[in-house]
């Protein structure tokens, strides 16, 4: 699959030729991060701490907040490489700090092991430095203590003339078990298709801030179907995980949604299809993920009333259950609410929501079997929602706050 990347210099998106010279200026990489998040995770390259010409580490630490990104670019010690797995870093990327002294001392499925290479040999300090090493070598010292390795061919990076797919294959064979993504030079869905079969991710730059590779050509280069029509089913999903349900996409509705952000499909009947256009349930897209098989995607979005079902029901097999769905009834009967009554005086007395969230936690602190603990803690569940219900904050955001905290490594004693 792609990675997007995003290279940093003086706190804007840039791309290099070679690593040396600045070929373009993308401003702002926020609302990249936005647009290329849709995807899946992105690669942020801190160019200046690098190159030890300065840092962009508030501007890293906004790019993470806004989607999960692999963060790398001067990491070369143990304190930074922890510092920015605690910020929630999905993965960091180390180049010259990949000595196993420093390996050792971190989760291997969330390191990256950067090797930059110049015709074959490794480059260090910011593609600088000759090290008379080749990448295999490396590879071969380091496969026992890394599951991932990144491997830019430094003098195809920012050219627009195409990686090298032997070399490629060379490296992923020497890699084995461990994940390989290849940098420098990809421009065709051709080359990713490729590249996915090998069994690597294709890391890209220029090709997308060019316009030369579109964004769902790109995603979509290693997709497969054996429909006759050609289309890719999709599940719909909200930010929960919850299946909603089942439609179909193809290259002209991906690039829709993804450029505007939105539930987009294609109906086999009226083309394409921009959900809710005329109901008004319309859906905000987070993210677009294929299968395992490259033969099915998955959307996951944020969809308003009614819901997905063209039957008026939040999704094609009717309402969903468990925490779900009380959150939206507590958000209905906060906006539905008699005056004057227990629901209304609960939404707005905050003393009194805040006591009976106390007095059910003592209860289910207090609670020893186990009918008694599952019922306290549904009651703590039950006025824990209606806080959130009250304060307008969703579930799914107080899952992605322990979904970060799930990422740091450094633990409380």
């Amino acid at each position: 699959m792609i990675i997007p990347s995003i290279d940093l210099q003086d706190g804007n998106a840039v791309q290099l030729i070679g690593g040396e010279e600045k070929a373009l200026d993308a401003g702002d990489p926020r609302p990249l991060a936005e647009l290329y998040g849709r995807v899946g995770d992105i690669a942020v390259i801190d160019l200046d701490k690098a190159l030890g010409t300065g840092n962009n580490a508030a501007t890293v630490r906004d790019l993470v907040r806004i989607t999960p990104c692999r963060v790398g670019g001067g990491i070369r010690d143990i304190e930074t490489a922890i510092a920015w797995l605690d910020a929630g870093a999905t993965k960091i990327i180390l180049g010259t700090a990949a000595k196993p002294e420093i390996l050792r001392q971190l989760p291997p499925e969330r390191v990256i092991v950067a090797l930059d290479a110049r015709h074959g040999e490794v480059v260090v300090e910011g593609w600088q430095k000759s090290t008379g090493r080749g990448v295999i070598e490396r590879i071969d010292e380091l496969k026992e203590l890394a599951d991932n390795f990144m491997v830019t061919f430094v003098e195809r990076e920012g050219r627009l003339g195409g990686t090298d797919l032997e070399f490629a294959k060379q490296i992923k064979d020497a890699a084995g078990k461990a994940g390989v993504t290849i940098a420098g030079g990809v421009t065709s869905p051709e080359e990713i298709a490729s590249l996915d079969q090998i069994g690597c991710d294709a890391q890209i730059g220029m090709a997308l801030y060019t316009g030369r590779l579109g964004l769902a050509e790109a995603f979509a280069a290693p997709l497969k179907t054996d429909r006759p029509d050609r289309l890719w089913p999709t599940v719909v999903t909200d930010e929960r995980g919850v299946a909603l349900g089942l439609c179909y996409s193809d290259m002209e509705s991906l690039k829709t949604a993804l450029e505007r952000g939105i539930g987009v499909y294609h109906s086999r009947s009226r083309g394409l299809w921009i959900k809710g256009e005329s109901s008004g349930a319309t859906q905000d897209l987070i993210s677009v993920a294929v299968d395992c098989d490259r033969d099915c995607l998955r959307f996951t979005v944020r969809q308003a009333n009614p819901g997905f079902c063209h039957l008026s029901t939040r999704t094609c097999w009717g309402e969903d259950q468990g925490l779900s769905q009380l959150i939206r009834r507590l958000e209905q009967r906060r906006l539905a609410a008699p005056a004057g009554s227990y629901t209304a005086r609960l939404f707005n007395d905050s003393q009194l929501l805040g006591a009976k969230l106390c007095e059910e936690a003592d209860e289910l602190a207090a609670a020893s079997d186990r009918d008694h603990v599952i019922h306290e803690a549904a009651d703590v569940l039950f006025f824990t929602l209606t806080t959130l219900a009250a304060n307008g904050i969703g579930l799914d955001e107080v899952e992605a706050v322990l979904d970060q905290r799930a990422l740091k490594v450094t633990r409380r004693d």
